[in-house]
C-alpha cells in the first residue's frame, strides 16, 4: 500500500470539509425554510379561526386525512366498541 503523504492528506480533508459545510449550509436553509412554512400554516390557521372555523376540529381533519382509510374505520370501530362498553352511545 501507498503511504499518504502529509499533503495528500490535507487535500483530502479540505475535500471533506468542504462537503461537510455544504452538507451543513443545505441543512441550515432547509430548517429555515421549514420555519417559514410553519409560520405559514400558522397564519392560516389564525386566519381561519378569525373567519369562525373551529381551528382543533382543523387539525382533527388534517391529520386524519393523512391516514389510511382502513386505519381509520378500525380506530372508529374500537372507538364506537369502547363507547358502546361505557354506556356513551
Amino acid at each position: 500500500m501507498e503511504d499518504i503523504t502529509e499533503d495528500q492528506a490535507a487535500a483530502n480533508y479540505r475535500v471533506t470539509a468542504g462537503e461537510l459545510r455544504q452538507f451543513v449550509e443545505r441543512i441550515e436553509r432547509l430548517e429555515m425554510e421549514k420555519k417559514d412554512i410553519a409560520d405559514q400554516v400558522k397564519e392560516v390557521y389564525a386566519e381561519s379561526k378569525a373567519r369562525g372555523y373551529d381551528v382543533k376540529a382543523m387539525r382533527s381533519i388534517i391529520a386524519l386525512r393523512k391516514r389510511d382509510k382502513d386505519d381509520i374505520a378500525e380506530q372508529e370501530a374500537v372507538i364506537e366498541m369502547y363507547k358502546e362498553a361505557l354506556g356513551m352511545t
